[in-house]
């Protein structure tokens, strides 16, 4: 009998596919339907910042911030007056989702400042939030703000937040770091259970024809996986903090690699979005049958068996493996 039981944030999770931050934890109905099909966890989608702050001046501010946004939204922020996923509705939807499932329900909070955070924290907490996710992201625009005041600010946000709460608190980074590692590790030294790598966000294109900005969401695919998957072997077994995967995971195969590099859950919301939250089921299907035929009887047993402490060649993972890509290429050229 294959174990695919793991452990994240503290909580002892079935097996490593937990559904990532989407649109589809909005509806009950849809996160019954998620744990229906094997999923271990659900991330809630995202309460933002800017619908905490949109009665103060410091709205305003944000709002004109630029067009930087986040994965789970579709567009520009609308009139939120309007917006039908406020920070009462959400608390809302976090007990709704806890009164339905057994599995745990992550709440989001995305944002950059300590402006509402500490209370909102608390208040997804008593909701009955098994864990807290921060998605945190910033496009320092500003030419006087330093690399090092962008990383000190993310440190003092998470050491506010984790030091309001109880429950465990994971931090969803982008990849556009410098010294990603010296970060990382901050951020578990100041309080993080957890790191979600990479938070996958929206490029805006431009629309010639109609003189446009445009922001149409483009789903992920399995060729993404490449990066995050990098970060997590070369992370695995430095740092004191739990690691998710997040980007790129389609297939049962993805599901084991991401396991294999060291994450101990991955993440998944563009698949379930194209193809159906059913995808889930067939995911852990096609992981086990991978298990069974490489003899691998538990989660744990496979859990960073190919991060860089643990292949032959860890070098692969750094700058070596561009060069030994780079040669692989010409060798193709006629």
């Amino acid at each position: 009998m294959i174990d695919l039981k793991t452990r994240y944030l503290g909580l002892e999770l079935k097996n490593p596919l937990v559904a990532s931050a989407s649109a589809l934890s909005k509806k009950t109905a849809k996160v019954k339907q998620m744990e229906d099909a094997g999923i271990s966890a659900v991330v809630m989608y995202s309460l933002f910042e800017e619908q905490i702050t949109h009665d103060s001046l410091a709205f305003n501010y944000y709002m004109e911030r630029g067009t930087d946004r986040f994965a789970e939204s579709l567009d520009y922020f609308p009139d939120l007056d309007r917006y039908n996923v406020g920070p009462d509705q959400y608390l809302e939807q976090i007990r709704k989702n806890k009164e339905a499932v057994d599995i745990p329900v992550i709440a989001s909070l995305n944002g950059v400042s300590n402006t509402g955070w500490i209370e909102y924290a608390k208040k997804m907490e008593e909701a009955g939030a098994d864990a807290l996710e921060l998605n945190t992201y910033y496009i320092p625009t500003n030419m006087d703000l330093t690399a090092s005041q962008v990383e000190d600010n993310y440190v003092e946000l998470v050491k506010n937040v984790t030091e309001s709460v109880e429950i465990p608190v994971a931090v969803k980074l982008s990849p556009f770091f410098t010294a990603l590692p010296n970060l990382v590790e901050r951020l578990a030294g100041a309080g993080a259970d957890g790191l979600v790598l990479f938070n996958r966000f929206i490029q805006p294109d431009l629309d010639i024809e109609n003189m446009e900005v445009d922001t149409t969401l483009h789903l992920s695919t399995s060729a993404e996986l490449l990066l995050p998957l990098r970060w997590m072997a070369l992370l695995y077994g430095r740092i004191e903090a739990d690691l998710a995967l997040t980007t790129g995971v389609h297939t049962g195969v993805d599901l084991v690699k991401s396991v294999m590099a060291g994450a101990n859950v991955a993440m998944v919301a563009s698949e379930f979005v194209a193809n159906g939250v059913g995808r889930a089921e067939e995911m852990l299907a096609e992981m086990e049958n991978w298990m069974t035929a490489y003899e691998y009887e538990s989660v744990a047993k496979m859990h960073g068996s190919m991060s860089q402490k643990n292949v032959e060649n860890p070098a692969a993972f750094e700058r070596a493996n561009y060069m030994k890509a780079l040669q692989s290429y010409d060798n193709r050229l006629p």
